[in-house]
Order: C-alpha cells, then structure tokens, then sequence
C-alpha cells in the first residue's frame, strides 16, 4: 500500500458491492463488482480488491482487480494463471455426480445437475474456460467412469 493517506469516500452501495464482489457463485457480479469499486480509491476498497486479485478463481476477475489497482497506484503484481484445477478434486466431485444419474444420461442432464448441486464450480469453470467451456464439459464428461 502507497504511504499517502487515501481520502475517498465509500461508494454509497459499497455492502452491496461488497457482496457482490464476493459472490461465489456468480463471477460476471464479481467482475462488475470489481469495475465498479475500481472508481472508488479508499483503503476498504483497494483491500476488497487485492482480496479478489489473490483469491478469485477466475482470471478475468483477477486482472480485471489487478488492473484497478495498479491505476489507484498500488504496488502489485497479477498472479500467474492458474493452469491446474480451480476446485481441489474436481475430478471426484464430477464423478460423484455422473454416478447420481441414471445410466444412458445425456450430456445436457449431467451439466444441469452440475448447474444445480454446484453452482460455484459450474459458474468458476465457465468464466476461466470462456467460450470452451461446453466443449470442455462434454468431453470431461465423456471422459469420467460410468460405474
């Protein structure tokens, strides 16, 4: 953090945006979260921001704190993409619900069931895998035991 006393005011819906900022399961609110305090410069927010720089799961929202940051001239650097699981034992937990559903299940029902039982990790995976992410799923799906 800079020496400099920060004198800027809260954003008057700053608890909303705080919330939303660390809504798990929702990361374009995270991300819109993330553009809007970056308008405010205050020592709540920037820790908000460096919060979400270091711990969100989705890059996007990393960057886009990181960016907020460095113009509020904050001495940070923008951690390296995550390049394994964003979930420990992802692999497990898409199994674990393959196996909940009845034999010859499509593809559809699998994410819908994901869509439901985790919604943090289906929301986390679609914001990191972008426009890959279908393609991803199915063929992680495809690729898990049936039984």
């Amino acid at each position: 953090m800079n020496n400099k006393e920060i004198n800027s005011e809260l954003p008057p819906n700053y608890e909303e945006l705080k919330k939303s900022a660390n809504r798990s399961s929702n990361w374009r609110e995270r991300l819109d979260a993330v553009e809007e305090l970056g308008e405010w410069k205050n020592k709540q927010v920037i820790d908000l921001l460096t919060t979400r720089l270091m711990n969100d799961t989705v890059y996007k929202v990393q960057e886009a704190a990181f960016h907020k940051l460095r113009a509020f001239g904050e001495e940070v650097q923008l951690p390296s993409k995550n390049k394994g699981e964003l979930f420990k034992g992802v692999t497990k937990i898409l199994i674990r619900i393959k196996k909940s559903l009845p034999v010859g299940h499509t593809f559809e029902e699998f994410k819908e069931k994901l869509k439901k039982m985790r919604l943090d990790m289906y929301d986390s995976y679609e914001g990191e895998k972008g426009a890959d992410f279908d393609q991803w799923l199915e063929s992680t799906w495809a690729s898990l035991p049936m039984r």
